[in-house]
């Protein structure tokens, strides 16, 4: 089992949160458990601290008809099966008040979507859990902002915190990641991660929905960790075209062992 204190150790080790987009059991039974179960086989074997990660509801969507997923109260005996089955700690993302208690019950980090990077109240009452919270800078956020919302989030006594950056909005439908980011933000003592899947999405790119150019999330991912990420959010599909979300800026699960293994060595170098 991955021991959550190792984020907060001054020798903060490489880690990864890593699976699927969402919960899609509904059309493929069976399917999360068995992500969750590979993941783990790929990251045990490469001795990288792991967390996996599958949202419940993606609220955020382009389109009123896009995939979102069966809700917290359909998902609660899933991830308990995860936790209790394959024994990896787990991380997701909250929308709403009402699911942030019963999803601290189940979950090791809670994730503050981007969208939701701003919201004080929502920060503050997933800090005061006391879970690991993942935060998710905004598209529209810049990096010395992030003090701000930690502070939102320390007011509680909570000092649990990872930061999460996905990218900046670069005119329409497109994203840019600043590298200079990654020193800025780790300047305010919290690890800092790359979201190097969504970093390459082209919000509202497709025909109601977000288009992605997954042919770069290797070289977001490398460049960031040698800009000094301690880890690196990828999102995960054993078959990207057949996700019933974001799947353009997915990467196939047969790609992470190699990928993995070239960022723990880019960030051993660096260290």
């Amino acid at each position: 089992m991955f021991d959550l204190k190792s984020f907060y150790n001054s020798e903060v080790p490489f880690f990864a949160l890593a699976g699927p987009d969402v919960i899609e059991d509904s059309e493929r039974p069976g399917q999360t458990l068995d992500f969750a179960r590979k993941l783990k086989t790929i990251f045990e074997k490469l001795q990288i601290p792991f967390v996996f990660k599958v949202s419940y509801d993606k609220a955020n969507r382009t389109s009123l008809g896009g995939f979102r997923g069966p809700g917290l109260k359909d998902s609660l005996e899933l991830f308990r099966q995860i936790r209790n089955e394959v024994n990896v700690p787990l991380v997701s993302d909250v929308h709403r008040f009402e699911e942030i208690e019963p999803a601290a019950q189940v979950l090791d980090i809670i994730q503050i979507p981007a969208f939701l990077s701003r919201q004080t109240d929502m920060l503050v009452e997933v800090a005061r859990t006391g879970r690991i919270v993942n935060f998710k800078k905004g598209q529209f956020m810049a990096p010395r902002d992030v003090e701000h919302a930690l502070n939102k989030m320390t007011s509680t006594g909570n000092e649990r915190i990872i930061i999460t950056e996905r990218g900046y909005m670069f005119g329409y439908n497109n994203m840019v990641v600043d590298m200079r980011g990654f020193p800025i933000m780790k300047s305010f003592g919290y690890p800092v991660i790359i979201d190097a899947t969504h970093s390459v999405q082209l919000p509202s790119g497709g025909a109601g929905k977000s288009a992605g150019e997954r042919q770069f999330v290797k070289t977001l991912a490398c460049s960031a960790v040698a800009a000094g990420a301690d880890g690196v959010f990828l999102e995960t599909h054993e078959n990207p075209e057949i996700a019933l979300c974001d799947g353009p800026n997915m990467i196939p699960m047969a790609e992470i062992e190699a990928l993995m293994d070239k960022l723990k060595a880019i960030h051993a170098l660096v260290r």
